[in-house]
Order: C-alpha cells, then structure tokens, then sequence
C-alpha cells in the first residue's frame, strides 16, 4: 500500500471559480433514464460511473464529475433508486448487478467506478464480480460494509425508522454537521445538509438493507483492479483507519489522505480529489 496526504491549498472561493472554469469546457449536462435510473451525464471519452453515499444523490459528486468530465472523461452520476429522480427500487434490489446492467445498456466498455461511502461498497463489490467491466476503482470515504459487526448493523438499520418517523429535514438537521470538516465553508456544509433532506425512504431503506448485510473483507484482497482509497482527514464517519484497513487489504491500492475535508470530502475539497484521481489514472494507463 503506497500513502500520501494532501494538502488543504485551495479556499472555496478558487474551487468554485476553478469548477466554474471547467464548466465552459464540458459537453452540456444532460440526463438520462435507463433501467428506472437517472443518470447526470457530461462529457465525452473514457466512461466514469459516480456512486453518492446513502445520505446524498447524483448532485452530490457532480463537481467532481465537472472537473473529470472537463479532462477528457464522459462522466455519469447516478440517482441510486429511491434517490433524486429515479424509479424506487424493488424490494431486494442488488445494487451492483443493476450497475452493471446499466454500464452494458451505455456500452460504453470498462469504465471507471468512483464511490463515496455506500458508493464504495458498491463499486467493491462490482470490481470482485465483474472485473472486466472495471478500469479501476476510486473508494471515497468508504468502507468494507456495516456487516463486519452486529452493532454496526444494527445501527445502520435503525435508521431507517428515525427517517421514517422524523422525516429528511430533521434527519439531515441532526446528523449532516458531522459529514463535514470543522473547516468547511457554510456553503459546502449546506449543500451537504440539503442533499441529505431531500432522501426518500424508499431509497434509504434499501441502502441501508445493503449495508446492514454487506462485508466486504474478504473480498478486498481477491480484488484485481487498479485502487485508490481516499478519506477527508477529518471524516468521523468512517473514518481514516477504515479507509487505511481497505488499502492495506487490497493489493497494490494507493491511499491518500485529504486534508481539510470530512466525510463529504467529494463535495468539500471537489479540486484536490479530482487531481489524486486524474494522477492515479494516469499512473495505470
């Protein structure tokens, strides 16, 4: 396992003004439905499938997805189902087949898979059954699953009647401050705390159903596709040893540590994981 940190050096006055820049040199966003799925689209070029954790939707990694798409990548952002705008899932829906449903529906050939928390998981388990759909796969403040112990289980589970009995705007109220780094700016934090009060329990429950039963650990070290693990420095959630455990398990990951940034270091620091991302690219090709 190769680590690295990577310094806080951008304000979010120049990550704005920087993805704004992208912008005019992306292909016009665009949406499309596949599989009852919607999938944000930009660019053209080696395919990239984005995966937003349990508490967000496509919109979360979409400023990641600017930066890439605007070098070269076709970038896709899913709606996971019961999110956004897609269908709501069927009961015991398997979240990776359906992926690779839609990857072989695009036929667009391998494509990169970059996953934040849950996303993570999913793009773990895609890369263990489907490797030859895979480029590589980018874990963004993720983890092997909430499998690995009855409690975490449990925990994740229970959230499912919290949301029910409360509702997205109180759930988002109490939880998303801590998806963020005490550093981040007011406006990251609110992005982050919007896109978690507009979940839908459909969705919810479904990823947290996955969760509660997936364990990753003995896949991760079966795993033959290129690997990068990244995590905020400040990330409470799943933290920094988790994310260090996945790249130790996982022959020939890379790890690397993002300074400033949270749980949501995808919607905090959109810059510096875009350039880890675009360097570990260019390091396997």
């Amino acid at each position: 396992m190769r680590s690295s940190s990577l310094p806080a050096t951008e304000t979010a006055s120049t990550d704005t003004a920087s993805i704004e820049t992208a912008s005019t040199d992306t292909f016009t966003e665009r949406r499309k439905f596949l599989h009852g799925v919607s999938l944000v689209i930009r660019g053209e070029g080696i395919p990239v499938f984005l995966m937003h954790g349990i508490g967000g939707a496509a919109s979360s990694c979409g400023a990641l997805a600017q930066l890439l798409s605007a070098h070269g990548y076709q970038t896709f952002c899913w709606d996971a189902p019961g999110y956004g705008e897609s269908a709501a899932p069927p009961e015991g829906l398997d979240h990776p087949a359906l992926v690779l449903e839609i990857l072989a529906t695009l036929n667009v050939g391998p494509a990169h898979l970059i996953g934040t928390s849950w996303g993570g998981v999913i793009a773990t388990r895609i890369a263990a059954q489907a490797p030859e759909a895979v480029r590589s796969i980018v874990l963004a403040d993720s983890t092997r699953g909430s499998g690995i112990t009855k409690t975490a289980a449990q925990r994740m589970l229970a959230r499912v009647p919290e949301l029910a009995a409360v509702g997205p705007e109180i759930l988002a109220a109490r939880r998303s401050a801590r998806l963020v780094s005490p550093s981040a700016p007011a406006w990251v934090a609110e992005a982050v705390r919007a896109d978690m009060a507009a979940v839908r329990l459909s969705g919810f429950s479904s990823a947290a159903t996955m969760m509660a039963q997936c364990d990753t650990t003995d896949l991760l070290p079966r795993l033959r596709i290129p690997a990068l693990v990244l995590v905020g420095q400040d990330d409470v959630i799943t933290g920094v040893a988790e994310s260090r455990v996945l790249a130790e398990n996982i022959p020939g990951a890379t790890l690397g540590i993002i300074a400033g940034a949270g749980h949501a270091a995808v919607q905090e620091k959109p810059m510096q994981m875009s350039a880890a991302i675009l360097a570990f690219w260019e390091g396997i090709q």
